[in-house]
């Protein structure tokens, strides 16, 4: 019960920080330099944890020698799913860039447990798995798309969405949720490896931080520090790294205790419904809106889903 408290409170965590982070975007001008921005507050922030708990910074090279070469990429994984949704959301719409990677998430989630992939313990793959996992992925479509089609009728809008071949895209959104959840798996196994699942979140941020620096400096030519504090923007905006490193440190908590499978389901139902709570009191300045009867049955399928996994 503990580590389920613990998931939705990680998947309540997202929506916030993506909510923050629209701010932080806005005021730095660019969608890189916002992504940096949150990549290297959480370094700082997961740094000084290990500072003040008396743990070290760097790994023994003995580990970094022993261990296999995928252990150290999870960094990576973040940036290429971060920077990905962003080139996806003008390509598929807000809708299929959400479903897109959450269906990817969940094949590659129990692919991850059914053969103890990244050095995770097996959960094998059955009906009652299948079942759940087609549930979860059948109230986020309820929630998100049924819900969004409703709201497109009533104002008359539509998602800009470019003519041509949607399928490549699909495709690519499917493999953006797949490193996610290898992102889930590998960070998870290392910090069992090095007995901390916060060293070992901020190992996947240090990477992550200098992949970004580069990607940012290549393409904005800066890092927009002045426009960022100079903005009209809220003071909050800068803790979107505080928030993007407790939901990454959750996952990483999570995957070795309960499985990536029953993680990544746990989450993406605490996503949904952080997400429907945001709407509905319109924190973070965020447009208010009531929770139709669409987007809670869709939580209460998600639900459903969940606690079939977790009886596996």
């Amino acid at each position: 019960m503990f580590e389920v408290i613990i998931g939705i409170a990680t998947g309540i965590i997202l929506p916030i920080q993506t909510a923050i982070s629209v701010k932080l975007r806005k005021a730095l001008r660019s969608p890189l330099r916002a992504a940096f921005a949150t990549f290297f507050i959480a370094t700082v922030f997961l740094g000084l944890i290990l500072i003040l708990s008396g743990h070290s910074l760097l790994i023994d090279p003995i580990i970094i020698s022993e261990q296999p070469w995928w252990l150290w990429i999870g960094g990576f994984l973040g940036v290429i799913y971060v920077t990905g949704n962003i080139i996806l959301f003008p390509r598929l719409g807000s809708v299929q860039t959400v479903i897109m990677p959450v269906l990817g998430q969940i094949i590659m989630s129990m692919l991850i447990d059914d053969f103890g992939w990244f050095g995770l313990a097996q959960h094998r793959f059955d009906w009652i798995r299948g079942v759940g996992s087609l549930l979860i992925l059948g109230g986020i479509i309820l929630a998100v798309l049924v819900d969004q089609q409703l709201e497109k009728q009533k104002s008359k809008s539509t998602d800009n969405v470019k003519s041509g071949m949607l399928l490549p895209w699909q495709i690519i959104g499917i493999l953006l949720g797949m490193c996610n959840a290898t992102q889930t798996a590998i960070n998870g196994h290392l910090g069992e490896v090095i007995h901390s699942p916060i060293q070992s979140t901020f190992i996947s941020f240090v990477i992550g931080t200098l992949t970004l620096l580069i990607l940012t400096l290549i393409k904005d030519r800066s890092l927009g520090i002045y426009q960022g504090v100079t903005s009209d923007q809220p003071w909050w905006i800068w803790t979107s790294g505080l928030f993007g490193s407790l939901f990454i440190l959750g996952n990483a908590f999570l995957s070795p205790k309960i499985g990536t499978g029953l993680t990544v389901s746990i989450v993406l139902f605490g996503q949904i419904a952080g997400s429907l709570l945001i709407e509905k009191f319109g924190w973070l300045e965020a447009q208010q809106k009531p929770i139709s009867k669409f987007k809670l049955i869709g939580l209460i399928i998600m639900l459903m889903g969940v606690l079939l996994i977790k009886l596996v």
